[in-house]
């Protein structure tokens, strides 16, 4: 197979090769069969007889250049398209034009991107898979051990403050409180790594309850849900509120936003679209980072469309659609 490729380039190069130097003998041709025409050169070379090879010169070099254009024309098209291509915004492919070396390597570029996307989809969707798996044995462990040996420890501290003298009660009841906060946000990142409530209530409840996790003094998150949405396939679920959870995270770290708006609604193409819209600065120019980058590998796993920019009256929106022909399934409503 490979050796069958290389002789199939060898004959493209071959191919390229003939034609230039076709093109450009064709040129020179027609400069050699001015020789032999009525044209005469005086010696010393007469204004008119000057401007006639200048004229010449001047419309060889562009009928020469018109070719090369020509004939190189979809290689320029094809090193724009190789430039362009990006795996995380599948689907783009380059224009197949005419016949000859250059369409069939155009072709063998497009198949190329087509094993790639298709390779980095499989492995994407091993990598997340295996992610998951660590975050619920993370938040496993979270909680039966890390916050057990808390609770434990708060039972302790309540115990000797009971029994303590009056004057050590209140660094007590602080420790207490220290712990009890401790074991808060222990809970707290369980729940993020490990979203029971999304596995047992779904994905509405789940979002609802991201909201008002991150519902702060400073931050407002107001969710809206459409009632009669299509029945999601649990990794389209999982993918819808993870990519709304990192949005709300990247809001909350570096939007400096007073106001988010959480909106799931159906797509009029039988899908589900959401989008977590902020009224904060923007995102601007600022380069895409790995939260952004690991949103659109979700994205692909469910053959979904992602879109992060700058919203219509301003601040940062994420809007990711998907389609009814992905994993999800529709549902009377």
């Amino acid at each position: 197979m490979c050796r069958v490729t290389e002789e199939q380039e060898e004959r493209s190069i071959v191919s390229l090769y003939r034609r230039l130097f076709l093109l450009n003998a064709s040129v020179l041709v027609v400069a050699v069969l001015l020789l032999f025409g009525p044209v005469t050169v005086s010696t010393p070379v007469l204004l008119g007889e000057a401007v006639v090879l200048v004229a010449g010169l001047l419309v060889l070099l562009v009928a020469n250049a018109v070719l090369l254009r020509v004939g190189l024309g979809p290689l320029q098209r094809l090193t724009r398209a190789m430039r362009t291509a990006d795996l995380l915004r599948p689907g783009r492919r380059a224009v197949v034009t005419g016949r000859g070396e250059i369409a069939d390597l155009t072709r063998t570029f497009n198949t190329m991107l087509d094993r790639l996307e298709a390779e980095r989809a499989t492995s994407t969707a091993r990598v997340l898979s295996a992610q998951e798996a660590e975050r619920r044995r993370i938040a496993q462990e979270l909680h039966d051990e890390v916050g057990q040996t808390l609770t434990a420890v708060l039972l302790q501290l309540k115990h000797a403050a009971d029994h303590a003298p009056a004057a050590l009660r209140p660094e007590l009841h602080q420790a207490q409180e220290t712990t009890r906060a401790g074991l808060d946000e222990i809970r707290r990142i369980a729940r993020r790594l490990r979203p029971g409530v999304l596995e047992e209530l779904g994905l509405h409840s789940a979002l609802r309850s991201l909201a008002s996790e991150f519902s702060t003094g400073g931050l407002t998150v107001r969710p809206r849900i459409d009632a009669g949405l299509p029945k999601l396939a649990p990794e389209t679920e999982l993918v819808l509120y993870r990519v709304a959870q990192e949005g709300l995270t990247n809001t909350a770290r570096h939007a400096g936003a007073t106001r988010v708006e959480l909106r799931l609604r159906a797509l009029p193409d039988g899908g589900v679209g959401l989008r977590v819209r902020d009224d904060g600065r923007g995102i601007g120019a600022a380069p895409e980072g790995a939260g952004l980058t690991g949103m659109r590998e979700r994205a692909l796993l469910i053959g979904a469309e992602l879109t992060v920019g700058d919203g219509a009256d301003g601040g940062t929106e994420v809007r990711l659609d998907t389609t009814s022909g992905g994993p999800s399934t529709r549902t009377a409503a």
